[in-house]
């Protein structure tokens, strides 16, 4: 079953690149920026990597961004990501990134961009993997500053493949950014949101209608509405399953208990993603080995994620039929 999955043409559409930020590369942009870090070693950081929620996560998840600083950082980080991601049989990456995160700490959104746009095009030109790009906002910010953001982000639009919704969910609904989608869908970027993750079923009903999103991020927790998943099975929104991460952040007490085959077996479109590798286990082919390994399931259902990927990712329809038969021929 390794040797299978590592060879399996995969694709993962939900996926934070400042998430992908090793603490050996972490390190190495410290020192290249002079920046002090608050761990001795790699050992010590790896060590804080243990959370009790989602947001003892994001504490750290935006301390350790603190050493991207200038666009070869930015870059570096991006390809590290990808070079690794394709050595282990990913084809395809739908990217988040958060640019108010970085622009909060000065760095305008020109570096970010420039740093990002170089790595997705190196790696499309000489990796064999198409990247999708998924400007994210914070949830915990306010919608005027989103709006901004989006804004002033005129001369990249044409480089961006959609929006998201991300950072901490609970007391972050998603009608608080009705305004953003709204204008997100007038320029004709496609809209996807975090719901149902750490925010009830409700959220996923919310960014369905209100923020009339094509794709829910998480969504595990759409089990605790019949109404919901019903929602989900007729309309066929893909869900972008984390499953290493729900266990980091506890959404589920271990990998064997995920609500995974349930949501197989309600019809609903399923995908799996590693959400931020650096933080929670490791990247794509790491998720799908632990779910081999803990939910017992054979070469058929890896295919049929990765076909709901191939489906619903970001990229031409050439790439995407070229991919689907690749995986067909696997």
């Amino acid at each position: 079953m390794h040797e299978f999955l590592l060879q399996l043409p995969k694709v993962e559409l939900h996926l934070h690149i400042e998430g992908s930020l090793e603490p050996e590369l972490m390190f190495e942009l410290a020192k290249r920026n002079g920046i002090e870090l608050p761990y001795a070693t790699v050992k010590e950081a790896k060590a804080a990597y243990e959370f009790s929620d989602l947001q003892g996560f994001l504490n750290l998840y935006y301390q350790g961004m603190n050493v991207l600083r200038t666009e070869q950082d930015f870059y570096d980080l991006a390809i590290d990501y990808f070079q690794c991601a394709r050595g282990e049989g990913v084809v395809h990456i739908d990217m988040h990134f958060d640019p108010q995160a970085h622009l909060q700490r000065g760095i305008p959104l020109e570096v970010v961009m420039a740093g990002l746009l170089r790595a997705k095009e190196e790696a499309e030109a000489s990796l064999d993997l198409s990247v999708g790009m998924i400007m994210a906002f914070l949830r915990d910010r306010p919608v005027e500053e989103a709006l901004r953001v989006l804004e002033n982000a005129a001369p990249y639009w044409k480089f961006i493949d959609a929006i998201g919704l991300d950072s901490a969910e609970r007391d972050n609904p998603p009608a608080k950014f009705q305004a953003l989608f709204k204008r997100a869908k007038e320029i004709g970027l496609v809209r996807v949101a975090h719901a149902g993750e750490e925010g009830p079923a409700d959220y996923i009903a919310e960014a369905l209608d209100i923020l009339d999103v094509q794709r829910i991020d998480h969504g595990v927790r759409c089990l605790e509405s019949d109404i919901v998943v019903e929602r989900l099975r007729e309309s066929q929104i893909v869900l972008t399953v984390c499953p290493l991460s729900n266990v980091s952040l506890k959404v589920v007490d271990d990998l064997r208990n995920h609500p995974l085959p349930h949501l197989l077996k309600k019809g609903l479109k399923v995908t799996i993603s590693s959400d931020d590798p650096a933080y929670f286990g490791g990247g794509l082919l790491a998720n799908h080995l632990a779910c081999a390994d803990a939910l017992g399931w054979d070469a058929d259902v890896f295919r049929l994620l990765n076909r709901n990927a191939i489906e619903e990712a970001f990229t031409s329809d050439q790439r995407r039929k070229e991919l689907m038969h690749r995986l067909e021929s696997a």
